[in-house]
């Protein structure tokens, strides 16, 4: 039976770090790169919004994300950014923390990344500045195989933040399943893959125990376009014209 402890007893792997978003898309992507024995996660990171204390973009608590790497059983380090932060000040921020972990022998950075082009040439190109890797186990996989595979496995996910460009309210605090996937719009990608809505995952294969919560309340939340800076030179996607013209609708998750 594949344990974390089998896992980590492989020899001479590569130490690698992996970029958890607390949903879905990474929690099938660490489930398949735990069982390739040429790496060895040393770390889950996520970037958390410095002045709320929640997941950047997914806007769910600290506290829910610290339980999920517990039940996963890998150490969990945080990289605390600006709620909307410049490119410049983002990149500083990461380019630290990265530096932080070369310096313990990691030399790759996973993600789970499926088919943005522009975000993985990106990522690549900063990797590239401190000699760092990019690994994409689920790149390329079509996401109508990747949620069937998600689901078949048993993983468990709730939609927690969804763009009202492309979903309305009703699919905020909504568990993924069949159901789930024939309600949404032709246009909407079923992993969610353009930003149209975000996951927690709170049970499944890569956990030692479901991670406990009860929903909370459901807000809505606009971003204003910032003064002093050009869209583009946010760390968040605004690069569309109308990207400040549509809100986004959170589901909150309280620990229980």
């Amino acid at each position: 039976m594949f344990t974390i402890e089998n896992y980590q007893n492989v020899s001479k792997p590569i130490k690698a770090l992996f970029n958890w978003s607390s949903g879905k898309d990474s929690a099938l992507t660490l489930y398949k790169i735990l069982q390739n024995p040429e790496y060895k996660i040393e770390y889950l990171l996520t970037s958390v919004n410095q002045k709320f204390q929640r997941i950047s973009m997914h806007g769910v608590r600290v506290e829910l994300l610290e339980a999920q790497a517990e039940s996963i059983g890998l150490p969990l380090k945080i990289m605390q950014v600006p709620e909307m932060p410049t490119m410049e000040v983002y990149e500083k921020v990461m380019t630290e923390t990265l530096t932080e972990l070369k310096n313990e022998g990691i030399t790759h950075s996973v993600f789970g990344d499926i088919f943005l082009e522009d975000l993985r040439k990106y990522r690549e190109t900063q990797l590239a500045r401190i000699n760092f890797e990019g690994v994409f186990p689920i790149w390329k996989i079509p996401t109508s195989e990747l949620i069937r595979e998600f689901i078949q496995l048993g993983f468990k996910t709730i939609v927690v933040c969804v763009n009202e460009r492309y979903l309305d309210k009703s699919f905020v605090g909504r568990i993924i399943d069949s159901d789930f996937i024939k309600d949404l719009p032709e246009n909407v990608d079923v992993c969610g893959e353009n930003g149209e809505f975000h996951t927690f995952t709170f049970d499944g294969p890569i956990f030692s125990r479901p991670i406990v919560f009860e929903i909370g309340e459901i807000v809505y939340r606009k971003y204003e376009r910032p003064k002093n800076e050009e869209s583009s030179d946010t760390a968040c996607d605004t690069s569309a014209t109308d990207a400040f013209d549509f809100g986004f609708w959170y589901c909150d998750l309280i620990p229980k």
